[in-house]
């Protein structure tokens, strides 16, 4: 085995001042497409058995600015701003996908601060695997004809740089580095938009800024159907519907006309009715369960979404609850467990007055009840979220008493999670639920009794939740985006 006595790099790029962000998101896109096609030449090369006698690199774009100034800025606005003098920078990956956002992003840290966008070279090194945004599989026959480690030829995912240490506020720069611009670094985001496409078979770049989750199939082939019929009309408001395996239907056509279908469902499908700027809605199956809750946001947070809604069923807790009823949720009650590290369940979710209120609206709007009337099927309180399906199979005196203790009103698996991903994301939350079982009162989900509560509620409760969606759309993002989700020290970036 030969040693490697050199890296072998593009040519440098010296740093560049910029004054308008169309030029500096055009700057970081170039330098991206010439790092990445420097490493996909290189692997293309060793793929067709070329000798690699030097380990192969290529470095992330970066973007930074420095202000000296205290001057005070107008923080109305949650981002767009750094909250002190320093020399700030963020590591940028697929402006292709992220160009509108970084512009207005750049756009505002310009308009605010008035020095000038510095764009480069970063010194992270872009991984392999991530220098492919369609993904990439290294072959059994490479690996066994390759007489050294692969790893010595080309740089891989590093989890040490990999984490959420900024979004979660426990970020500490090392002595002379510069304070993050971005709330993911690049290889965050990379990894993040790659496990997209694998949990839900569909490319990043599909995913729209509002997004429903929902725990049931059922709502999901309301969905679809839904969409299938209003992308069909020529003079519909979205450009296309795109299912998993990447299935595009556009505007007026009544079937795909790009795509794969998939052999099997993936474990979280999505279907994105697309908009321009990406203002449409995506809709995700997220299962049962905190722990896919967690997955799914952690990831989806990346795109930088303007809100995200639970809707699903859950299991009243009140007696004077019918199968059927809406919660609307204030406040949560954290037993899912799977945020303990991230964000200790003593931090308070706080309803989004902005949310809540494009929700109420909705539910008024479709059903046609207001006011008074409407409190006969719809509550607003307290969700408890847990991480046991089967918590009624055990003695279920304590946490009913602790439920009880909270003012509960309902019970499920996904939303306080979702909530709280949203909180630690500052991506504006809400939830709204569907009463489909009691079982503190002997009404279980029984198969005949779903059966019929599916046909009679799940359209009605899709509707709601496109309704609020497009209220929270007509909304300014500066009025969306709470400042309530903001910590002391953030970053620039929404």
């Amino acid at each position: 085995m030969t040693e490697l006595h050199s890296i072998e790099t593009p040519e440098p790029a010296a740093p560049q001042t910029f004054s308008e962000p169309e030029a500096a998101v055009e700057r970081l896109a170039m330098l991206y497409d010439e790092a990445t096609s420097f490493l996909c030449t290189r692997f293309e090369g060793l793929l067709n058995g070329r000798n690699m006698p030097r380990r192969m690199r290529a470095f992330y774009p970066q973007v930074a600015i420095t202000t000296s100034s205290f001057a005070h800025i107008d923080s109305r606005l949650s981002y767009g701003h750094v909250p002190t003098p320093g020399h700030y920078a963020a590591t940028i990956t697929r402006p292709d996908l992220f160009r509108d956002y970084l512009t207005q992003q750049l756009g505002l840290l310009l308009k605010n601060h008035g020095v000038p966008l510095i764009v480069g070279p970063s010194q992270t090194p872009i991984p392999i695997h991530f220098a492919f945004p369609d993904g990439m599989h290294v072959e059994g026959a490479l690996m066994e004809r390759l007489d050294r480690p692969f790893r010595d030829l080309f740089d891989v995912p590093d989890l040490t740089i990999t984490d959420d240490a900024i979004v979660n506020g426990t970020f500490e720069p090392a002595s002379g580095k510069p304070l993050p611009l971005a709330p993911f670094t690049a290889p965050r985001v990379d990894y993040s938009l790659h496990r997209l496409a694998h949990y839900t078979a569909t490319g990043p770049e599909h995913f729209q800024n509002f997004v429903i989750f929902t725990n049931y199939q059922f709502y999901m082939d309301a969905f679809c159907q839904m969409a299938q019929e209003r992308i069909a009309k020529a003079d519909c408001d979205y450009e296309a519907f795109v299912e998993p395996g990447n299935l595009v239907t556009p505007r007026g056509s009544s079937k795909p006309v790009s795509g794969k279908a998939v052999g099997r469902l993936p474990q979280m499908p999505a279907y994105h009715l697309k908009a321009p700027d990406h203002s449409g809605i995506t809709m995700v199956n997220i299962g049962v369960g905190p722990s896919n809750a967690k997955t799914i946001t952690d990831h989806i947070a990346v795109i930088r979404p303007h809100a995200w809604l639970m809707l699903g069923h859950c299991a009243g807790l009140r007696n004077t609850q019918a199968l059927g009823d809406y919660v609307l949720a204030h406040g949560y009650v954290r037993e899912d467990h799977v945020l303990d590290a991230d964000l200790p369940s003593w931090v308070p979710i706080p309803p989004l007055a902005e949310v809540q209120v494009a929700l109420e609206d909705a539910v008024e709007e479709i059903t046609g009840l207001a006011g008074y009337e409407l409190k006969s099927i719809m509550r607003t309180g307290t969700v408890a979220t847990i991480d046991n399906r089967n918590w009624e199979l055990r003695d279920h005196r304590e946490p009913v008493q602790r439920f009880s203790q909270s003012r509960a009103i309902a019970l499920d698996m996904e939303s306080a999670t979702i909530a709280a991903n949203g909180f630690r994301f500052r991506v504006p939350y809400g939830t709204l639920l569907c009463v489909s079982d009691k079982p503190l009162h002997g009404e279980l989900k029984l198969p005949g009794m779903a059966t019929a509560f599916y046909k009679r509620q799940i359209d009605q409760h899709l509707q709601i939740g496109l309704r609020a969606m497009e209220k929270l759309r007509a909304m300014a993002p500066e009025r969306l985006h709470s400042r309530k989700l903001r910590s002391f020290t953030e970053t620039a970036f929404q």
